[in-house]
């Protein structure tokens, strides 16, 4: 992240960003960062459909990952109606196609799983719903950690944005819900968390929490213009996390939890891959002490190794083969 000094700000930025309620809080975040830092300069959203938000009656895994979230802001990008897109980085794709870069990684929000519950249940946890209570989840890895860790509950899946999911909940469909918190946060909505998960209980996916803004690799001008909102303790940590994630495929089919935290100058990276049911689960971790980029992503193929290691590529084949 050394952009030359030389370089012509653009006197126009067009953000491209899902439609989604909580995609435009971000896209607004950053446009908000963006129009303080460089008042001369235009800042406009384009807001857009993703095929991610138009599927919505199966998960992830078994409809094309990630890159369902991603793709119609790359055209975007690619054609020249946006200059920037703003994602959520764990729906981020490990590797972006040819001549996309991710330019610059924010400030993380709270990474943990937030436990939200159906008014009847206020004041429950996971351990304490009753037996048979419906969990909903979008995200293998947070079934298969409900599966080993309390197999008394009936884990099933959650599509549709933020509010579509908090809609389902407050109807019955279930009695509780995880979500990332840090979409609970930043839309203001804090005080349904019933529960923060904390990483021992709940090991985050790669990049969770975390603000990624992508642009046309060409695009040094852009890549320039977003320098002063690059934080790049969040960056390390994300591309230890990324890395465990893309020697195992990088696939939304896989719960694989990944999360790098920071103590004093050491970067300690944990990483879980478990079958959806539970029934078989790996861990590693470790540490790198003041790593630039480069040792970040070696942390991660190191623990991403520990984890192959363990059986970790059976798993991975077993679930591939399943869907």
């Amino acid at each position: 992240m050394n952009p030359s000094a030389d370089l012509p700000l653009p006197t126009r930025l067009v953000i491209a960003s899902r439609e989604s309620r909580l995609a435009m809080w971000q896209a607004e975040h950053v446009q908000a960062c963006l129009r303080a830092r460089y008042p001369q300069c235009q800042v406009e959203i384009l807001g857009m459909t993703t095929r991610g938000d138009q599927i919505l009656d199966r998960t992830l895994s078994k409809v094309g990952g990630k890159g369902l979230f991603v793709k119609e802001l790359e055209n975007a990008l690619a054609d020249g109606r946006a200059d920037l897109a703003v994602h959520s980085l764990k729906d981020v794709p490990m590797t972006l196609p040819e001549g996309f870069a991710l330019a610059t990684v924010m400030s993380r929000e709270d990474p943990r799983d937030a436990l939200v519950l159906h008014p009847d249940h206020l004041g429950r946890t996971l351990a304490t719903l009753p037996a048979g209570a419906v969990v909903g989840t979008a995200s293998l890895r947070r079934e298969a950690m409900v599966r080993a860790a309390f197999p008394h509950l009936d884990v099933r899946p959650l599509r549709g944005n933020l509010d579509t999911r908090l809609g389902k909940l407050d109807r019955g469909e279930y009695q509780a819900i995880i979500l990332a918190a840090a979409g609970l946060k930043r839309l203001g909505l804090t005080a349904r968390i019933g529960a923060l998960l904390d990483a021992e209980q709940s090991l985050p996916a790669p990049g969770q929490g975390a603000l990624g803004i992508e642009i046309a690799a060409a695009r040094d001008d852009v890549r320039a213009a977003l320098a002063p909102l690059h934080d790049s303790p969040t960056e390390l940590a994300v591309t230890a996390e990324r890395a465990v994630s893309r020697m195992l495929g990088g696939s939304c089919e896989v719960p694989l939890a990944a999360y790098a935290d920071w103590h004093d100058e050491r970067l300690r990276l944990r990483a879980r891959l478990s079958m959806p049911d539970g029934s078989r689960i790996v861990v590693a971790q470790d540490e790198a002490v003041r790593p630039d980029c480069a040792a970040a992503d070696a942390l991660g193929r190191t623990v991403a190794q520990a984890l192959i290691d363990q059986g970790g590529m059976d798993i991975v084949a077993a679930l591939t083969t399943t869907h």
